[in-house]
């Protein structure tokens, strides 16, 4: 028998024994979900063989909401780090796993929770509003939690009078402020996917497709949101996309998600905007891409790696996140 804890703490994930390896891992998974009562989250990031054996496909808040609502008893979360967090936030009392400890978020990463306490007590009086994008223990430092999709409103709620601290995407922050009007406190935070696309490479496609039309997720830096022609959340690209005459898009998000753009609109052609590597053509999460339906076959059958979050900060981390929901 492995020794399951030593494995997850030597590789943040359990690997295939030699007989599992000769599995039909698919059929294995859909046999398991069901023998556990299990739910299978995937974010739009990971690979397209992890979305389409998935109960829900989605961004990462909407797929904790999900997953919150179901007779489940346990979820297994194919995304990052702080969405299995998110989804324990929600889901007290279900079991939440992730196939990869290992699988992390540059952004989340860039604002640790210690630091960002002090940034608070550094700028007292201020409304803290923390993106999605972070760590159970910076949620629970904060005063409301926005996503992409509803950032716009949740600083709008904010009275005029009030100063606010934004976090922490410098992105997206700065963004919603040039929306808004509203000068915010920003954390120098940013996603090493969308903070590293290529304006260059990026307006050569276009040059090369000028029928293409560009499209962005606002945590992109300033520089390659004004050459877009469409700018929003990733469910947002999604269905403007679906919606849209256009038959070309450039996508400066994470080319994960164009395997979703591909089922909604199989006649039409998505580019992945390239990265500042000229070695990769995309830019993409090394983190989501470590989710494998080999991880999901080991941490469905075993039941870990599992996620864990003291029931204080889980309280704490709650009352942002419902505060935002009921503001939305």
């Amino acid at each position: 028998m492995k020794n399951l804890e030593k494995e997850i703490s030597e590789k943040g994930f359990i690997s295939l024994n030699e007989k599992e390896k000769n599995l039909n891992l698919v059929n294995e998974i859909i046999k398991l979900k069901k023998e556990k009562n299990a739910v299978i989250l995937a974010h739009y990031y990971v690979d397209g063989a992890i979305q389409d054996i998935a109960d829900f496909v989605g961004d990462s808040l909407a797929l904790s909401q999900k997953a919150a609502v179901t007779d489940a008893d346990i979820i297994v979360f194919a995304g990052v780090h702080f969405m299995a967090e998110t989804a324990k936030i929600l889901s007290p009392d279900k079991k939440v796993v992730l196939p990869d400890l290992n699988a992390g978020c540059s952004l989340a990463d860039s604002c640790p929770e210690k630091d960002f306490e002090e940034f608070i007590k550094a700028h007292p009086d201020h409304t803290v509003i923390s993106y999605v994008n972070t760590s159970a223990g910076v949620k629970a430092l904060t005063d409301i939690v926005c996503t992409s999709s509803n950032a716009v409103k949740i600083v709008e709620s904010v009275p005029e009078e009030k100063n606010i601290i934004f976090g922490p995407d410098r992105n997206l922050g700065n963004y919603i402020s040039r929306l808004t009007g509203r000068k915010m406190t920003i954390w120098d935070g940013a996603c090493h996917v969308h903070n590293e696309f290529s304006i260059e490479g990026i307006l050569e496609q276009k040059k090369q497709n000028p029928e293409a039309e560009i499209i962005a997720h606002p945590e992109c830096p300033k520089q390659i949101i004004t050459i877009s022609e469409f700018v929003g959340s990733t469910s947002a690209l999604i269905n403007h996309t679906k919606k849209s005459k256009t038959k070309t898009f450039i996508v400066a998000t994470e080319p994960g998600v164009i395997h979703e753009m591909k089922k909604f609109s199989p006649d039409k052609f998505f580019i992945p905007a390239p990265g500042e590597d000229a070695e990769c053509a995309c830019s993409e999460c090394e983190f989501m891409k470590l989710n494998s339906i080999e991880k999901l076959y080991t941490c469905l059958k075993y039941e870990k790696p599992e996620i864990i979050i003291d029931e204080e900060i889980r309280k704490k981390a709650y009352k942002p996140i419902k505060r935002m929901l009921d503001l939305s």
